[in-house]
């Protein structure tokens, strides 16, 4: 029976060692036995768990926001969009947080870009109620309309490459085979990839697919309206460096090139990237801060004790750690004209 190991080695010795983009791309998305496409991959049973399987109150935080912000630009007819939206729980906390925002539901058409069929399962049974259309792509979300988009720990998953100036030149990480092992290696790689100046030996980090991504938001919401929330782990500065290439099984870091197939695989996003590519495009753009700082700012105190229930204090205190997910996790809003979000407050 294949795997996608085996695809992966496969490939490996017809067309030789392939880029970890490549690699992240066959792992994760392959259409029989990719990652993604084949399991739920959240909770305890699963390799890792998101701040929505945590606490309700992080998507309420979420949903406070959204409405602010449509509230603040006149209240129009919307789409209300998820990037990789896991098992529906974030939507569903979203949605149950405006439920009273007069008239948030009646102008909401509902999107989910999602490409696991597993996962859209799950979407469906918790999301039925309000009819989604879901999408394998944001190339095919209406235009009809602003967009309210939620991104949480989805640009990290998408794939990256790795690049390093040496004395003899610009070479790149790629996957290969030594006998029935697969190892990591380098290859030399063209000067236009490099983005800028780097220091030799320096480790830097590119995602053509999460650039390709965020243009393509960034275009829409500029000529549409709307805002974009973006969730996840990365950092926020102009020159980064380094590898943070990484995988997680059974909620354990493991090596990347184990466990291919059932290993989660990301790396950090580049907020500093994603911000300037919206600016190029007209939208503003706000943020980072940290995951705890938006949380707060949002009013997540109050709500827990407006709920008044213990049983919620533990993943509260974990969504807000900032030796945890409080500081690494980072929040950026693009916007259009006309929007605005009550947080993040810093302008980029």
């Amino acid at each position: 029976m294949d795997t996608v190991e085996s695809v992966i080695k496969a490939h490996i010795r017809t067309h030789g060692p392939m880029t970890i983009e490549t690699f992240m791309g066959l792992a994760l998305g392959h259409p029989q036995h990719g990652y993604y496409m084949t399991r739920d991959p959240l909770g305890v049973a699963g390799d890792f768990t998101t701040a929505p399987e945590i606490s309700q109150l992080f998507g309420e935080m979420v949903g406070i926001c959204l409405a602010d912000a449509w509230l603040r630009a006149g209240a129009p007819p919307f789409h209300l969009v998820e990037l990789g939206p896991g098992r529906g729980t974030l939507m569903a906390d979203i949605l149950r947080a405006t439920k009273n925002v007069p008239a948030f539901h009646a102008r909401m058409h509902l999107h989910l870009v999602e490409t696991s069929p597993v996962l859209r399962a799950k979407q469906d049974e918790a999301l039925k109620d309000y009819r989604p259309t879901w999408h394998a792509s944001g190339d095919t979300l209406p235009d009809d309309a602003p967009l309210l988009v939620v991104a949480n720990e989805f640009f990290d998953a998408l794939p990256i490459r790795q690049l390093m100036l040496t004395e003899n030149g610009l070479v790149e990480q790629v996957v290969g085979l030594e006998g029935e092992k697969l190892t990591m290696g380098l290859a030399p790689a063209p000067s236009t990839l490099l983005p800028r100046r780097v220091k030799n030996n320096e480790i830097i980090e590119i995602s053509p697919i999460r650039e390709t991504v965020m243009e393509g938001l960034a275009i829409r919401i500029g000529t549409q309206g709307g805002m974009l929330l973006a969730i996840d782990y990365g950092h926020d500065t102009p020159e980064p460096a380094g590898d943070t290439f990484q995988a997680v099984y059974k909620h354990r870091f493991c090596d990347p090139l184990e466990h291919v197939g059932d290993a989660d695989l990301t790396s950090h996003v580049d907020f500093h990237a994603l911000k300037a590519i919206a600016k190029r495009h007209g939208c503003e753009a706000y943020g980072s801060i940290s995951q705890k700082e938006f949380l707060e700012a949002m009013g997540i105190h109050a709500r827990y004790a407006q709920l008044n229930d213990t049983k919620l204090e533990s993943g509260l205190m974990r969504l807000l750690d900032p030796n945890d997910m409080g500081n690494l996790f980072k929040v950026i809003a693009v916007t259009s004209s006309g929007f605005s979000p009550a947080a993040p407050s810093n302008r980029a």
